[in-house]
């Protein structure tokens, strides 16, 4: 059987075993078909970032972010750019800290943005301020050699 990892959908929840050689080819959630490493931002509730923090066998960069904050809305982009440049390796989401204070206090978050690095239910790394693309996928990929 081939080598598989386990990645929660970002959209609904639910763990899903996407073996290794497919993870390149656009795999989809088996319960509500949402792509699970396409590349893109997904935007997360409190309850999903705990269970694929916890739970991915990819690692998982978090920016913690809120509407009002100038600096968050000009990140946007760039965040964008950095999941495409680090996809199937890694997978890129955002939590709105306004809509989940509760994240912000789990997390000790004191400014935004913010950024965590997850890797198998740890946390690898911190990020902190809006900065271009390339800075974070350099810095994800210092902290994780195997997304290079």
């Amino acid at each position: 059987m081939a080598e598989a990892v386990k990645l929660v959908c970002l959209d609904c929840g639910q763990a899903n075993r996407v073996p290794l050689d497919k993870l390149a080819s656009a795999p989809k959630c088996g319960v509500c078909g949402a792509p699970l490493a396409a590349g893109k931002v997904a935007a997360l509730d409190l309850a999903t970032l705990q269970k694929a923090a916890k739970g991915d066998d990819l690692p998982l960069l978090v920016d913690f972010w809120a509407p009002w904050c100038g600096p968050c809305r000009t990140m946007a982009p760039e965040f964008q750019k950095a999941a495409a440049a680090l996809a199937p390796q890694v997978r890129l989401a955002k939590i709105d800290t306004q809509a989940n204070p509760d994240a912000a206090t789990r997390y000790g978050i004191q400014g935004i943005p913010a950024f965590i690095l997850f890797h198998k239910g740890r946390e690898i790394a911190r990020f902190a301020g809006a900065r271009p693309a390339a800075d974070l996928v350099s810095m994800v990929r210092a902290k994780l050699p195997a997304a290079r």
